[in-house]
């Protein structure tokens, strides 16, 4: 049976390289687009006119979740795996000494935090008629508290400590319905998420894709590690 997948930020970046990934496992992904001028996901459609369907997806916005989810549903009955991918990353980082812009903080956490909830409560009933029942939030060692070196940089920080929690209170509710939570550190990933392309990045978006799905295909452990970075090694809280 066909499995099918929802991925969030799927345009470029460690998205991109996880569509092309499931594509290439004969997965149906449903593709979530913030990004409709950049090319590569459109272009993906010639090769797999089928398999893939390119859903307009802002996670910022709850109209615009709601939308997706909608037409997610008139796809398909189940959804067996969901990637919280989408985020955003500042370009400045100030301290406390410095200037402070509530506003990008406040759209951090909309993005980073709110926006993985959203989607996640858009399709959760699909991800429970799902076979494989996995649900991955795409978090980032800079989430850890335990493993704080910073001393700036709070919309981020934060946002994604939030996320940390959110994915422990799901899979503490959601292992009753066999549902299993992967929060990840991707790794320092050659990407776009602030805007423009990390060269400082220490991994490559494909290899960063391998190693999520690896951890995506390991056997069910509901009770098991929660928090990992993409090799598969437990991270602190």
């Amino acid at each position: 049976m066909l499995h099918t997948a929802y991925i969030t930020g799927a345009d470029r970046g460690l998205g991109l390289a996880l569509t092309k990934s499931l594509l290439c496992r004969g997965y149906q992904v449903f593709a979530g687009s913030y990004l409709p001028e950049w090319p590569e996901l459109s272009e993906l459609m010639s090769e797999y006119p089928v398999n893939l369907v390119i859903v307009p997806l802002d996670v910022s916005d709850d109209a615009a979740v709601s939308a997706a989810a909608a037409l997610i549903a008139s796809h398909t009955e189940s959804l067996d795996l969901l990637i919280n991918n989408a985020g955003i990353f500042p370009q400045h980082t100030p301290t406390i000494l410095e200037d402070l812009d509530f506003e990008i903080i406040k759209r951090l956490y909309n993005t980073n935090t709110l926006g993985p909830l959203r989607v996640t409560h858009s399709v959760i009933n699909l991800l429970l008629k799902g076979q494989l029942k996995k649900l991955v939030n795409i978090s980032s060692e800079a989430g850890s508290i335990s493993a704080n070196h910073r001393i700036g940089n709070f919309g981020y920080t934060m946002s994604k400590a939030a996320l940390n929690m959110q994915s422990s209170i799901l899979q503490l509710h959601l292992k009753e319905f066999g549902v299993k939570v992967l929060n990840i550190h991707p790794g320092y990933v050659r990407s776009y998420m602030s805007g423009k392309f990390n060269e400082d990045g220490t991994v490559e978006a494909v290899d960063s894709a391998a190693g999520i799905l690896k951890l995506v295909d390991t056997e069910v452990d509901l009770n098991g590690p929660l928090y990992l970075d993409y090799e598969g090694n437990p991270m602190g809280w």
